[in-house]
């Protein structure tokens, strides 16, 4: 999959349940998961060989205001960079997850996205 610089790449979704979850969006949409423990699995299309393109999150509380939008970044420690310059907060991170490195961050409307990088 070609990530692009700063565009929408992932959409995560916060779910209290992630088994009725992965069974509700199979069921209904015929998505396909990739599983990485209890709590997370990545969201892919229904035909084989799709990339992931989002994920269903059991880990924390559910997100009031909805998804959590995910950024691609080229070079995340210049989009934390970016985002303290343009008047943003920095709310998670950076750090380490499985597939690589990422951030969350507030607009100054209070609005939270994230931003992610491979290692």
């Amino acid at each position: 999959m070609v990530h692009s610089h700063h565009a929408i790449d992932y959409i995560e979704l916060t779910v209290t349940d992630l088994a009725a979850a992965k069974r509700f969006y199979g069921d209904a949409f015929g998505w396909r998961f990739n599983d990485y423990g209890p709590s997370y699995a990545g969201i892919r299309a229904q035909r084989d060989g799709a990339p992931e393109v989002g994920g269903l999150n059991a880990a924390g509380e559910v997100r009031r205001g909805g998804p959590l939008v995910l950024l691609y970044s080229a070079d995340l420690d210049a989009s934390v960079d970016a985002v303290r310059a343009a008047g943003g907060t920095v709310v998670r991170g950076p750090y380490d997850f499985p597939g690589g490195r990422r951030f969350h961050f507030t607009d100054p409307s209070g609005n939270e996205l994230g931003a992610w990088s491979e290692r």
